[in-house]
């Protein structure tokens, strides 16, 4: 060997001894859990490992899931995407990539990750080939080869939603202190739903600890970074479900080892707090860029650790489709103080009924005292239609109850909180205006980003000016959306029928014969609420057609179903017709043929 190449070798082994290996990466996440811990200020909270952790770590105070219910919230973190641009939007819907997108896991994998997800999937998005390793309830490190470095997934479930309301309960938490938000009643059930989320929360806490042990054990804390969070807000009505802050914010506690401190950002400090706004969007660029990956250029999120750390934003936002059984449209955004909703479903309640919402006492008690007129303005709103645009100042209104977007005094904030999530729309290419029908129809062969991308196939500015419309709920737009009834596009003409439907009028007659049966069942249920005796029959019948899963998708089906549920007393007739209807379709995944039973159900426990 001759001297240049030993010198060349012996530089390359020190450069090797200086430069830190590739960190692990350890992921603790947990279900419907906003920031309701100690080290957020929370003092009813009992959640002294969290706390020990988040002493040794840097707490992020903004950070938001972008969707406030589970599958739309993995599906923005497994794909790097928001799913609005990709069709995934949709409770327990599923959608696919274009060909060529990957998730996270296989750029770890492909950079020499060993990807372990322990367990839980529940993607809107089918997976692109192998995406971990191992996921399952056996998935670990330790089955990683020597010396490989990892990235692990463990998902804790006992502060899912589902848990608030098992019984019998000893509670740890005394009712009695429990803080109650403005929106919810104050009565036993209430109480005793959040101080049991809060129990959970203690058990959750003791067995993240028993993970971070194991973690220690192995001799493995100092080369592991360690990320905890929780999925999106609290299970309890009102905060899961809904694209406020109440929904979205989630606990974020990083802790970086000091032997990867290069890879934290300047204001890193053990026990640390900042107030950079993050979101789930963000944490597929950040591990790559913790892997030295130059996080592709199609996410959609950016890196806030790492290698490739971004310029902070200036906006998280979040998003709300159709939840189960039931429809809507809302999109959010927040700054440091600051939180503004679009509706653009405005006549559509807050609170619609949703079964599996339905099985928490509190949801029943609420709703209980609303019929029985016992609630209080502030919890009343919750139950009624929803205004077209909120807008919420955080740090006087934590609960987000005083809507100022008609106030003179925040029409600057107003416009420039609108102005950004508008730009997100037409900058991700938002298929979430189409009808749900049309999100699978038109991207046959091909995906709904794909669709979205294609302007020549998704006029997306022409059918928003026509959603803005429709759901300004002014009479002035009518000729607009009249007009907009003639339009070559049948989702543009889908919202021109909203328009109606919103601004409770009845659609010109055409409508009613529109080729889309997304357009159809709109108008028909416009016809049924708001026309004569003879245009409600003819309506009713064609809703009625369909609902038909023998005829038509379980979009459809659904959609129509949710109309007919809407008539109220102007169904009864069409009880037996009702009952009879199918109940299963061969194509559906099993999620999407529950949602039609329940909604069936709901309508005729309410023509009884």
């Amino acid at each position: 060997m001759d001297r240049r190449t030993f010198l060349g070798g012996a530089a390359s082994a020190a450069l090797r001894a200086e430069t830190p290996a590739l960190p692990n990466i350890l992921w603790i996440t947990c279900e419907d859990t906003g920031p309701h811990l100690g080290v957020y200020g929370d003092k009813y909270a009992v959640t002294p490992n969290l706390d020990a952790l988040a002493a040794k770590s840097l707490v992020y105070t903004r950070a938001w899931s972008n969707a406030p219910v589970c599958a739309p919230a993995r599906t923005t973190i497994i794909s790097g995407l928001y799913p609005p641009s990709t069709g995934a939007e949709h409770m327990r819907s599923r959608t696919r990539l274009p060909a060529g997108m990957k998730m996270y896991p296989q750029y770890l994998r492909e950079s020499g990750y060993y990807c372990t997800n322990n367990a839980k999937e529940d993607y809107n998005l089918e997976k692109p080939g192998k995406v971990w390793d191992e996921s399952s309830n056996k998935a670990h490190w330790r089955n990683r080869k020597p010396g490989q470095p990892f990235f692990a997934v463990f998902n804790i479930l006992i502060t899912h939603e589902s848990q608030i309301r098992t019984r019998p309960h000893e509670w740890k938490h005394d009712p009695a202190e429990a803080r109650i938000p403005a929106y919810h009643p104050d009565t036993p059930e209430v109480r005793k739903d959040w101080a049991q989320y809060y129990d959970n929360i203690t058990t959750m806490d003791g067995m993240a600890a028993k993970i971070l042990d194991d973690l220690k054990s192995d001799g493995l804390a100092d080369d592991t970074i360690v990320f905890f969070y929780g999925d999106h807000g609290s299970g309890m009505p009102r905060n899961k479900r809904w694209p406020y802050n109440s929904g979205l914010q989630v606990p974020l506690i990083v802790r970086i080892p000091e032997k990867h401190r290069a890879l934290a950002p300047k204001d890193y400090a053990a026990g640390g707090m900042t107030a950079r706004p993050v979101s789930f969007v963000d944490l597929a660029p950040t591990l790559l860029s913790l892997a030295g990956v130059r996080p592709p250029e199609h996410f959609q999120g950016h890196a806030f650790l790492g290698k490739y750390a971004a310029a902070e934003q200036p906006f998280v936002h979040g998003f709300r489709g159709r939840m189960d059984e039931r429809y809507d449209l809302v999109r959010s955004v927040r700054d440091g103080r600051y939180v503004y909703i679009r509706n653009y479903m405005p006549h559509k309640i807050y609170g619609q009924h949703i079964s599996y919402m339905f099985e928490t006492p509190t949801t029943q008690k609420w709703k209980q005292l609303y019929d029985e007129r016992k609630l209080n303005a502030t919890q009343r709103i919750f139950w009624e239609p929803k205004p077209p645009e909120e807008l919420y100042d955080l740090d006087n209104d934590r609960d987000e109850v005083t809507n100022l977007a008609k106030s003179a005094a925040h029409r600057e904030i107003l416009e420039r909180l609108r102005k950004a999530q508008r730009d997100l729309v037409l900058k991700i290419r938002d298929v979430g205006f189409l009808p749900e029908d049309e999100i699978h129809t038109r991207s046959a062969g091909s995906s709904p980003y794909e669709v979205g991308h294609d302007k020549a196939k998704y006029p997306l500015e022409r059918m928003l000016r026509t959603a803005e419309l429709a759901s300004s709920l002014d009479e002035a737009a009518l000729p607009e959306l009249t007009k907009a009834l003639d339009d070559s596009d049948s989702a543009v003409r889908y919202w021109a029928a909203l328009g109606f439907r919103m601004g409770s009028r009845t659609p010109p007659a055409k409508a009613l014969d529109d080729p889309s049966p997304s357009v159809r069942a709109i108008a028909a249920e416009a016809f049924g609420l708001f026309g004569n005796a003879a245009e409600a029959a003819k309506a009713l019948s064609m809703l009625l057609d369909l609902a038909a899963l023998d005829r038509n998708s379980v979009y459809i089906s659904m959609l129509a179903l949710n109309a007919l549920h809407s008539m109220g007393r102007r169904a009864k007739s069409a009880e037996a017709r009702i009952r009879a209807l199918p109940t299963e379709h061969a194509s559906a995944l099993p999620p999407m043929n529950g949602y039609i039973p329940r909604l069936i159900e709901k309508i005729l426990e309410d023509l009884k």
